[in-house]
């Protein structure tokens, strides 16, 4: 018998949708412990859930003892009609595939209203829904129907205690989603072989098994490393009998690969004008040379400012919240680091972005108007939403915007280079930038800012904050290094 649970579902769903993952936790494979980052999530939702159970004025703790007990134990519990229960258990058996199975289920909350229950789970997730997490829905979904095939009847209604504090209703359609997903799991459970699942660098970079796919991919050439071929193009070629990067370049021209049709949706798509650009990443990627397609567009002027935020994401923050604007400036003239740290108090967000509109101003007032060199489109987009949320005084924001030149963009379409993504951290690496830092990343500054909020040693705060700073100071120095190395393409 197998035995199928409700965390099955984060399995097959996060951090990002992969075949690959079930397989490879149901065989053992070794996984990479949880980062810093993870933690901090794990702490965070442990948190939020005992905030909920707080609002009870009675419950009964079933957290304790073996599944059976508990299984017992939620049994006898709703039978008596107790008013709250935390951490219950409910357990069927049931078919699927032909198989049997035993399927688990341990909703956060089981509640007593109007003679019957409401199950409930809390969530960090501020959007619950089928595209942000399917998997919340499918979980409340396989609680709905455990509970009916428990006691004869479905409970009064699915509800998730939200990230944003709001209680969300998921509706019940008899289990019918959740067990269909279960067959897709099952048959992944008992492969007899690996399952293809192509690799992706924004779907595999948080994934415990990043160290076995990732590795693996760049030992077979996978035809998923190129970029611009998307999971559904990838999966398809597969079909086809197109696993490697030469198999790829030895089967297509730009016409055929146009001609190609993947899935998308309902239907099928061609694959179009993106024909041009994978068959010239694909080249690269086999002949590790770069080649460039046209001059790099960068404005040619003494100076650059160098600009980065860092910031919480909305599930972690009411505000999503930007903790850092850091700026300096490169070139003939250097100036010193200018950060713009997000105070600690309630007023904390506002604090941060009028200290970065007085540093900004005090470059214009420098340098004049002088590019905002920065990668991607983060640091505009939240330009755009702060001056929104507190204004633009003097204009000075606006006057940011305007002078803010993206390397991104104009690196893809000038360069093909023979990398599996163009993000900063493989860019800046490729053109022979070297971190003095061992602990870096996005995640990993998150994680130290949470640690700095939550701390009351000031002396303990400074040292987190200090290491957050010399990592934004090196985004900084990295930048100025692709910068450099963009403008030497121009000669």
């Amino acid at each position: 018998m197998i035995r199928l649970t409700a965390s099955d579902f984060y399995t097959y769903f996060r951090p990002s949708k992969c075949e690959l993952r079930i397989y490879l936790r149901s065989v053992g494979m070794k996984e990479a412990p949880p980062g810093p980052f993870d933690e901090i999530l794990f702490r965070l939702g442990e948190r939020h859930e005992k905030a909920h159970l707080a609002t009870f004025p009675e419950y009964l703790d079933l957290s304790d003892g073996t599944i059976q007990d508990r299984i017992n134990k939620t049994k006898e519990e709703i039978q008596k009609g107790t008013s709250a229960l935390y951490q219950a258990v409910l357990k069927s058996k049931y078919k699927l595939r032909g198989i049997d199975c035993e399927i688990v289920g341990e909703p956060d909350f089981m509640i007593w209203q109007k003679n019957d229950y409401i199950i409930c789970d809390s969530k960090l997730s501020r959007r619950i829904n089928e595209k942000d997490h399917p998997e919340i829905l499918r979980q409340l979904e396989i609680y709905g129907w455990l509970y009916e095939q428990t006691f004869g009847k479905p409970p009064m209604a699915l509800h998730v205690h939200s990230g944003t504090g709001d209680i969300v209703e998921v509706p019940y359609d008899g289990g019918v989603t959740a067990l269909q997903y279960f067959e897709e799991i099952i048959a992944l459970k008992i492969s007899k072989s690996e399952p293809y699942s192509p690799v992706g660098w924004s779907k595999c970079g948080g994934c415990p098994f990043h160290g076995h796919c990732w590795p693996k991919a760049e030992r077979n050439n996978d035809v998923a490393m190129i970029q611009g071929v998307d999971q559904s193009l990838a999966k398809e070629l597969k079909n086809q009998g197109i696993d490697t990067i030469e198999d790829l370049l030895n089967h297509f021209d730009e016409n055929s690969l146009a001609d190609f049709k993947r899935p998308r949706g309902i239907r099928m798509q061609r694959v179009g004008k993106q024909a041009v650009s994978i068959l010239r990443n694909a080249k690269s990627m086999l002949t590790n040379q770069e080649f460039i397609i046209v001059a790099p567009s960068v404005p040619d002027h003494s100076n650059y400012v160098m600009f980065d935020l860092e910031g919480l994401p909305p599930h972690l923050d009411e505000l999503g919240k930007i903790y850092l604007w850091g700026i300096q400036v490169y070139g003939e003239e250097k100036s010193d680091f200018r950060p713009a740290v997000a105070g600690f108090g309630e007023d904390g967000d506002k604090e941060g972005w009028m200290t970065f509109i007085s540093n900004a101003k005090t470059i214009f007032d420098r340098y004049g108007d002088i590019p905002f060199v920065h990668w991607s489109h983060y640091e505009r987009t939240n330009i755009n939403k702060y001056i929104e949320k507190y204004g633009d005084i003097g204009g000075i924001a606006e006057r940011v915007s305007k002078n803010m030149l993206d390397l991104l963009p104009i690196t893809q379409n000038s360069i093909v280079l023979p990398l599996p993504s163009y993000s900063l951290k493989v860019v800046e690496k490729y053109v022979g930038f070297k971190r003095t830092l061992r602990e870096y990343g996005g995640d990993w500054a998150m994680a130290k800012y949470i640690e700095a909020i939550e701390t009351e040693d000031p002396d303990e705060r400074d040292e987190v904050m200090n290491q957050i700073l010399d990592y934004n100071r090196e985004d900084l120095e990295a930048t100025w290094a692709v910068l450099k190395w963009l403008k030497s393409k121009c000669e």
